[in-house]
């Protein structure tokens, strides 16, 4: 009988065999990643498995005080594999793991007890990480592999980006989803090629999108553009947030969401500031600077095609990120969204969307220190932040988030006439 503490370990003879089962929370970003493993010889799938019955099974399986993102993804996976599209003993589950304070890093351990109890604890469950944790013989992410979904990344954000200053206005319903779901389709197809990236070539990519975009027929009008943000996953995910970003096209409003890359510039540039801070780290610190000039000069090169071209409003450069923060909280405040969370509500003011939604998981207290816990002092300094913090649990009523976020957008169409 294998031993509790002890791990079931992916084998190079699982790569072969095995599917990878990857919960989601970007869709066409993952969409990428996955095609990225894929080309690399892996057999991965992105999970689309929501309802009810999600939540459920991660309710039976996982303590309600957790984390509501860990209730949803490890519901998600055990949904999946009790499903009977998946034969259990040829498939392994991938999750992330930050390694960071937030209880994000101990999922994978909360995942590998709900698996216990579900009796699918021959399950192997892969982390998914750049730090080096637990190593499996059959799952290793390269340089190569990681320069490719560092673009999937950024192909994610821009795609993201001018889908949603479309959306709203579009003459023709659903042509900016259907021109999302192409480019989805063609960068993914390109993914699967492992070759040699042309950065020329990526460069000309995002500016065909970004025409493609332009090119929609739209509505000269002016609607109130809402900001979401907050914890990473209730952010992002339609799983974790109720579908917010539809329910706020939906009631007549632009959504302004900050891009993945921004989590990862944040999360690279905690050595650096940990070795000013602290002076510790000064290896890490030394080769994460090289990452954060890398990342920053590839969001400004997306930054700079936007502005050229003339059509949509740019995102902002993480460079101007953490002296905005400071003003307010230190940047050692690094758990969950940290110092970036507050960040993003006071880049977003800058660029003149007042109407922030801070989307919370139920219980979180990083993210109601640095987000809700932040919204006093933001609105003294700008009178005109209409900021709602929303909160999302497995017993939480849609209906009750949705009416305080009609309350916010009526204060927002009062502010805009």
């Amino acid at each position: 009988m294998k031993n509790r503490s002890e791990r079931v370990i992916f084998t190079r003879a699982m790569k072969k065999e095995y599917t990878i089962l990857v919960p989601t929370m970007l869709p066409f970003h993952f969409r990428m990643v996955i095609n990225i493993l894929n080309a690399y010889g892996y057999k991965a799938e992105l999970l689309e498995n929501s309802g009810r019955g999600v939540t459920d099974k991660g309710l039976k399986y996982v303590h309600n005080d957790s984390c509501y993102p860990a209730l949803l993804v490890i519901g998600q996976m055990i949904d999946a594999l009790e499903s009977g599209a998946y034969d259990p003993r040829k498939t392994a589950l991938l999750i992330s793991q930050t390694g960071g304070g937030c209880r994000a890093s101990n999922y994978i351990f909360l995942l590998r007890k709900a698996l216990e109890r579900a009796g699918y604890g021959f399950v192997p469950v892969i982390s998914f990480n750049v730090l080096g944790m637990e190593r499996n013989p059959g799952f290793k992410l390269t340089l190569s592999m990681l320069h490719r979904m560092l673009y999937a990344v950024t192909y994610g954000d821009l795609i993201m980006a001018l889908k949603n200053q479309c959306r709203p206005y579009e003459l023709n319903p659903g042509d900016s989803d259907r021109l999302t779901e192409e480019w989805t389709r063609r960068l993914t197809d390109g993914m699967r090629e492992v070759r040699v990236l042309s950065y020329r070539r990526i460069k000309q990519n995002y500016m065909d999108i970004i025409r493609g975009f332009a090119s929609i027929p739209r509505r000269n009008e002016r609607r109130a553009k809402v900001g979401v943000v907050g914890e990473i996953f209730v952010k992002y995910s339609p799983l974790g947030n109720n579908n917010l970003e539809d329910f706020l096209v939906s009631e007549g409003a632009e959504v302004v969401v900050p891009g993945l890359l921004d989590f990862c510039l944040y999360c690279v540039d905690g050595s650096i500031i940990e070795n000013k801070l602290y002076g510790i780290k000064k290896i890490k610190a030394f080769f994460s600077r090289f990452a954060h000039n890398f990342l920053v000069k590839k969001q400004n090169d997306i930054i700079d095609m936007i502005t050229r071209e003339g059509t949509f409003d740019p995102p902002s450069s993480f460079q101007n990120a953490p002296k905005l923060a400071e003003e307010y909280i230190g940047l050692g405040a690094k758990m969950g969204e940290g110092w970036l969370l507050t960040a993003e509500m006071l880049e977003l003011i800058k660029q003149g969307v007042n109407n922030i939604i801070c989307t919370q998981p139920f219980g979180c207290l990083p993210n109601h220190i640095v987000g809700k816990g932040m919204m006093k002092p933001i609105k003294e300094r700008h009178p005109d932040a209409n900021i709602v913090a929303i909160d999302y649990d497995a017993g939480a009523s849609a209906i009750n988030q949705e009416n305080r976020i009609k309350l916010m957008l009526a204060n927002a169409q009062a502010a805009l006439s």
